[in-house]
């Protein structure tokens, strides 16, 4: 499957929740799109249900399903809740937390940002939107991009505090992780037990 480019209201409206951030549309139309969007549906089973959280964790994070499927792997290696780390890898994503600094307005850009090397961790250029932040690196804007119109916009108000786990200097245009975030600390209206259940099956 490639990347979803579509219209992103649609997929917000699949889910019956703005995924990708404000949405408009779905504010007007909180129903599934289609022509039968608005009847009463068949009740979903159990695998339906498990199938469409893990989709919406792949739309949430820009994620393809190799690299989700990795993901989980991974995490289910891991010492600790499956479904905890799962979530702690995706956020640990460079392109997530690019996004999460308030370097740019969302994941899709915060990905094209880190594509056209315009972000570096530890001051050498990354871009690997994959790429795993560990605790303690700092993640910033290259010199030549600091004044990138969409950069500034982005950081302009942006409330830093929402994201305990990391740490922003505004003179460096830079953040750092500070540790790897507890589960309640990721606003992610994401049900991670469901996904692990899809993948025990």
């Amino acid at each position: 499957m490639a990347r979803y480019t579509g219209p992103k209201s649609k997929i917000a409206r699949k889910f019956g929740e703005p995924i990708f951030g404000e949405d408009k549309v779905l504010a007007k139309k909180n129903f599934p799109p289609g022509q039968h969007g608005q009847n009463k549906r068949r009740k979903t089973s159990e695998y339906g249900v498990q199938l469409r959280e893990k989709q919406k964790a792949k739309y949430t994070y820009g994620v393809l399903e190799k690299q989700f499927h990795n993901l989980f792997d991974r995490a289910a290696r891991s010492k600790g809740i499956t479904g905890e780390i799962l979530l702690q890898l995706l956020e640990g994503r460079l392109d997530n937390v690019v996004y999460r600094l308030g370097i740019a307005p969302t994941r899709a850009a915060a990905r094209q940002l880190v594509l056209h090397r315009h972000i570096t961790v530890n001051g050498a250029v990354v871009n690997i939107a994959s790429y795993a932040v560990q605790p303690g690196d700092v993640v910033g804007v290259r010199e030549k991009s600091k004044s990138l119109e969409v950069i500034a916009d982005a950081l302009a108000g942006f409330n830093h505090s929402k994201y305990p786990w990391l740490e922003w200097d505004e003179s460096q245009k830079a953040g750092k992780l500070l540790h790897v975030p507890a589960r309640e600390d990721i606003p992610e209206n994401i049900k991670e037990q469901l996904i692990v259940e899809l993948y025990s099956k």
